[in-house]
């Protein structure tokens, strides 16, 4: 069923890179469409686009949970950010994302609008009983039931591209995807990049933001083979404390992985609105997605200049600890 309306210190690990993409810029703006470039404008360059955005409500059929528990068909509804052209465009890059508990996509909107003016379609999942419109009727504990929500909304949305005539026809990559989440929603996307019970092979790159591994989850976390991964943390954040991002950080031993310190930061303040931290927040998460998604070489400059601001973050890498 588908339904569809408008609306420092370490010096970074190395990798192959894969061709990058030319950068461009233009101003975003989200809503109503407007005259954009005649041609395509480049992929990972903050504001190259503007954006527009869609709501997808997708019913995942019934189906065992990772702890074997039976679950019933479970009602996804997915916010979309997505970037606007005029002619030929795409495919575009995809990144999923995870609110945390009792949070909603729209409480992330300015992040997320971000990576779309960059180029890459944001699809934000709704968690059915984590979302933030159920108050004290929500239910932390299905957590473990959110990575395979995660995955079943991907391959639904690729599905959707493939298929001729769709409204999302085309748009896109199927070899260009990340994902990310905050809190509650870190703890669901690391676990599909690292835990035995869900991974996702699929995701190029995954950035955890204020995440921590979900005790109750089945499986082992970083058993090899993880993909690219960026873990964010405020160092005032007394919800998900540092010592549970550096936890995740320090198991992925063989593995890329980043560790953003950002000094005096609480749970929320970097990942929802305007402020100067949430700025510094897109910068280097779109950074490390243009590097690891999109293969852009450079990118990996861009972001260790951009995590490394005196008085404000650092940004390690490789098992190194944050100052």
């Amino acid at each position: 069923m588908l339904a569809l309306a408008s609306g420092c210190a370490g010096k970074p690990e190395q990798q192959t890179a894969r061709p990058s993409r030319p950068a461009a810029s233009a101003s975003p703006e989200t809503g109503t469409p407007a005259p954009a470039p005649a041609t395509a404008a480049a992929v990972g360059a903050d504001g190259s686009y503007r954006t527009g955005e869609r709501q997808v409500t997708l019913a995942e059929p019934a189906r065992t949970g990772p702890a074997g528990q039976h679950l019933g068909q479970r009602t996804l509804v997915t916010q979309i950010w997505y970037p606007r052209a005029r002619g030929p465009a795409g495919p575009f890059p995809l990144l999923l994302f995870a609110p945390g508990f009792l949070q909603c996509p729209g409480a992330y909107s300015d992040l997320l609008r971000a990576w779309a003016s960059a180029g890459y379609v944001v699809a934000a999942v709704n968690f059915p009983r984590t979302n933030c419109h159920l108050g004290s009727g929500a239910y932390e504990a299905d957590l473990v039931n959110q990575p395979q929500d995660m995955s079943y909304v991907l391959t639904r949305l690729l599905a959707l591209s493939a298929r001729p005539g769709d409204p999302f026809s085309g748009l896109l990559d199927p070899h260009e995807i990340g994902a990310a989440g905050q809190s509650d929603g870190g703890d669901t996307v690391a676990a599909i990049a690292a835990n035995t019970c869900c991974a996702d092979r699929r995701l190029e790159a995954v950035a955890v933001l204020s995440g921590a591994e979900w005790p109750p989850m089945p499986g082992r976390y970083f058993p090899g083979g993880t993909p690219p991964m960026l873990f964010t943390q405020g160092s005032a954040d007394t919800i998900n404390p540092p010592w549970m991002s550096l936890q995740l950080y320090r198991a992925d031993a063989g593995g890329v992985r980043y560790y953003l310190d950002m000094f005096g930061a609480s749970h929320l303040i970097p990942y929802e609105g305007t402020n100067r931290l949430e700025r510094l927040l897109a910068r280097v998460t779109l950074a490390f997605f243009d590097r690891y998604v999109l293969g852009q070489a450079d990118a990996l400059e861009t972001m260790t200049r951009d995590g490394n601001l005196t008085g404000t973050a650092a940004l390690v890498s490789g098992g190194q600890s944050p100052p």
